[in-house]
């Protein structure tokens, strides 16, 4: 018992030495002590500032069978390590370190000599001492190099006006839309009911967005083909499954690292952005004037009009 608590807060690389894995014995790199300013956590006072992040990570590798001749292009660089800790970090912000973790692991063992993974994570500015998560992962013995991404999906992403939810053609829209066969994501603008006023940025930022959030619901009441989605995963799912998606705004704007530009009272402006993070195919805008500025294609048509 001793030795087991004493590794459990050991270096990750203590813990690797006493793991076997296998009967072939496994090289190791190891990445220690690697900080990073960085906005993270799921209380209200994580929001908007950074705090201090360190990694602590070994790699378990297959040897190489042949002489390395110091070349870097045969081993498992240590860059490798760095960059999915940059990679998961830039992607969205996460309210858990075991979320972290986890993505930082699994996109390691993305590599071919990678076998196995000890990753330690700590906050150090969260208390008198460092507050962290450690995990073990492996690839298993059915996985080969890598894992195959899947098909990037280029969805149509609509913005509908109020005064195109309480269009009669509505339902038409929709039967036309689907019959193209693209993934569909519907975004919404807040009601016309004017949201309630708070006196301060951060929480005016929410107040709009969950207003935004209410009419996606009203439209979902009217149309039971459409599903009200608030994270990647979910939005993710539904484009692969032939779901309409109704884009809740609030967790993927206020998770982003690379946030919009525009505040929530501009949905149009908020709707092209995310139709860029999508990699949508085209945002289609009815009964609205076009977004000043876009990365996608824009189309823009009347409320009055029943043809898509």
């Amino acid at each position: 018992m001793t030795t087991e608590v004493r590794l459990a807060f050991a270096h990750p690389s203590e813990r690797a030495d006493a793991t076997p894995h296998g009967d072939q014995p496994l090289d190791r790199i190891s990445v220690r002590n690697h900080t990073v300013d960085v906005e993270i956590g799921a209380f209200q006072a994580e929001r908007g500032v950074t705090q201090r992040i360190s990694f602590n990570i070994v790699v378990e590798v297959q040897p190489l069978t042949g002489p390395i001749e110091d070349d870097v292009d045969r081993i498992l660089s240590y860059d490798k390590v760095t960059e999915a800790i940059a990679f998961e970090l830039a992607d969205e912000r996460l309210n858990l370190l075991e979320t972290l973790a986890e993505r930082v692991a699994d996109r390691i063992l993305l590599e071919p000599q990678a076998k196995r993974v000890f990753v330690r994570i700590e906050k150090l500015d969260r208390g008198p001492g460092a507050l962290g998560v450690e995990i073990v992962r492996a690839r298993a013995a059915s996985d080969v190099a890598g894992v195959e991404e899947e098909t990037p999906l280029h969805p149509e992403l609509v913005f509908l006006s109020n005064a195109a939810l309480g269009s009669p053609h509505l339902g038409g829209w929709i039967d036309q839309l689907q019959a193209g066969g693209r993934p569909l994501i519907v975004c919404v603008e807040a009601s016309d009911v004017p949201a309630p006023q708070t006196g301060h940025k951060m929480t005016q930022r929410r107040v709009d967005l969950l207003a935004i959030e209410q009419n996606a619901w009203v439209l979902a009441a009217t149309d039971e083909r459409c599903v009200v989605v608030e994270t990647r995963t979910e939005l993710d799912w539904g484009m692969r499954n032939g779901q309409i998606c109704v884009w809740a705004p609030s967790k993927i704007v206020l998770d982003a690292v690379d946030g919009p530009s525009a505040g929530p009272k501009d949905a149009v402006a908020l709707a092209a952005w995310f139709a860029q993070t999508c990699d949508a195919q085209e945002l289609l805008v009815i009964g609205a004037d076009a977004p000043e500025d876009s990365a996608v294609t824009v189309r823009t048509m009347s409320a009055d009009s029943d043809r898509i």
